[in-house]
């Protein structure tokens, strides 16, 4: 299973260089399709209002102070150049995890996945969160260092070349071929 996380419109916009990501990820996507390896899409979204966020979540309280009133919609829409197609799931989480608030690991079992491959924005929050609670679900696991992006590149290299290779393999788009 390929997971495509948080590639939403409204977060790539805060990279200064969605456009390399976009591109590297629509070639992980096209390359699972000729595999027929299933890609779930993982949005992070709440409910008007946000009622999940606690007001002890330090990282989605900033959201919700700025956001509240923002159209929830418009919020989880994947980039247009990866959107899914009509037959591919996608996942809405309330948390950082995939798996977090989620029925991600119902959807997992039915596929009888044993195998994930993950990319995502960033690497030092989606990424790392689903890596780590995949890695103790027992998955084998895959990241795709050029399909991840953080805004801090520091925590992206010392995750993609120190901490994940202790749980996953790390290939870039064109090793994975």
């Amino acid at each position: 299973m390929l997971l495509v996380m948080d590639m939403q419109s409204s977060i790539l916009k805060r990279l200064t260089d969605a456009a390399n990501l976009i591109g590297n990820v629509k070639k992980a996507i096209g390359l699972a399709r000729e595999r027929k390896i299933p890609v779930i899409y993982v949005v992070v979204g709440f409910r008007p209002g946000t009622p999940e966020i606690s007001s002890n979540n330090k990282g989605f309280m900033t959201y919700k102070q700025t956001q509240v009133s923002g159209n929830m919609d418009e919020m989880i829409k994947i980039h247009p150049e990866l959107e899914p197609m009509p037959n591919e799931i996608t996942v809405i989480k309330r948390r950082v995890s995939a798996f977090s608030g989620s029925d991600l690991e119902v959807l997992l079992r039915a596929f009888s996945a044993k195998n994930l491959i993950l990319s995502g924005i960033a690497t030092g929050g989606v990424v790392l969160s689903t890596l780590r609670e995949a890695a103790d679900k027992d998955y084998a696991l895959t990241v795709l260092s050029d399909c991840c992006a953080d805004t801090d590149e520091e925590v992206h290299r010392v995750l993609t070349t120190k901490v994940f290779p202790r749980q996953a393999d790390v290939r870039t788009v064109n090793e994975w071929k």
